[in-house]
């Protein structure tokens, strides 16, 4: 036993030695950090007034959903149409314009994903995992504020964008998005009552 444990402990000190097998030239890129950081000094200290308060930004704006007024539970194949043709680099096409397959075929939805409105926020936050994503919807009082709410609840939160809305179908939250085989599942969930946003 002493025996071994000695050869596994020689046999780590000898392969962390390192040597250089063949030809090498010096690296004539700059520094990629270098580059970024020289970049990064020369803009002004702070770029805010350029673009105005983050509430008139159009990337600031959420899809609104209405409240869930029954709970249920349905299922969407998330079907892709391509719009254009797939074209291998020698000309081969791979897949016409027109083809419809569903993406869940070939990837998998790591993570949940669950959409509240900014009322719902605490819910959302006791319901998700550490994994999941938090999508916050429109249709209250004021559009909701990822950035400050998530540097309150020290969370990343994310804006429901129109284009995720038109594509799962979505009308209601809280909903709760998760795969299911090569279906999304999608739990729409009457409301707890609400505490209002942080």
């Amino acid at each position: 036993m002493v025996a071994l444990a000695w050869s596994l402990s020689c046999g780590t000190a000898a392969s962390a030695a390192t040597s250089t097998i063949g030809r090498t030239w010096p690296i004539a890129e700059p520094d990629a950090l270098t580059e970024i950081e020289t970049k990064a000094a020369a803009l002004p200290r702070d770029l805010a007034p350029k673009f105005g308060p983050r509430s008139g930004w159009s990337a600031m704006k959420a899809a609104s959903l209405g409240p869930v007024v029954t709970t249920r539970t349905r299922q969407v194949v998330p079907f892709y149409t391509l719009d254009a043709d797939i074209v291998l680099p020698e000309g081969r096409v791979l897949f016409r314009k027109g083809y419809t397959f569903n993406p869940l075929a070939y990837v998998s939805l790591p993570q949940r994903l669950v959409i509240v409105h900014a009322a719902e926020l605490d819910w959302a936050l006791r319901t998700a995992s550490p994994t999941d994503w938090i999508l916050l919807a429109g249709g209250g009082a004021a559009n909701p504020d990822p950035i400050a709410l998530g540097s309150r609840v020290g969370r990343a939160l994310f804006l429901l964008e129109d284009r995720v809305k038109v594509r799962l179908g979505l009308s209601v939250a809280p909903v709760v998005v998760r795969q299911v085989g090569q279906a999304l599942e999608l739990s729409e969930i009457k409301p707890p009552k609400a505490s209002g946003a942080m």
